[in-house]
Parts: C-alpha cells; sequence; structure tokens
C-alpha cells in the first residue's frame, strides 16, 4: 500500500512541475516608454490573458498613470502606450 501512495505523490509533483513550465512559458517582458518623464520602463506580458489587452499601470519612476496597450502578433508582442 505504502507504495501506491508515493507513485500517486509523484505523479502529482509531476503534473505539478509541468503546469509550472506552462506558466513561465506563458510569461514574457516588453518595455515602454514613459509619455511623462521618458524612462524605458519594463512590464511583464502574460500571453494567457489574451491577444488585444489594455490596462492602466503607474509609472514606477514618476507614479503618472498610462494606459498600455498590448498586441500579439505570431510570437511577437507589441506594446504602446499613452498618458491617461
Amino acid at each position: 500500500m505504502h507504495r501506491g501512495r508515493e507513485s500517486k505523490i509523484r505523479a502529482a509533483t509531476r503534473v505539478s512541475s509541468d503546469l509550472v513550465s506552462a506558466t513561465i512559458a506563458m510569461m514574457m517582458e516588453a518595455s515602454y516608454t514613459c509619455d511623462s518623464c521618458g524612462e524605458e520602463i519594463v512590464i511583464p506580458i502574460d500571453l494567457s490573458a489574451g491577444f488585444n489587452q489594455e490596462y492602466v499601470e503607474d509609472c514606477p519612476v514618476c507614479c503618472r498613470a498610462n494606459v498600455i496597450h498590448v498586441k500579439f502578433d505570431d510570437d511577437e508582442a507589441f506594446v504602446s502606450d499613452q498618458a491617461e
């Protein structure tokens, strides 16, 4: 009985590791230049959030709000921003 439990735990660990690898593969980084202060800001891009994304993010340098637009074309992400 004990061996059966170990194999189930190992299988669950394998599935969990595969899920983590898939999640990491779905993340990437991109950058934009803040319209207010001119700093280049690196942001994480979550591929699982869709091919067209729009959200508001405060610049970590000047704290001004930027509307971030992310569009995907094949394997490439295009990021643009505008002041809110």
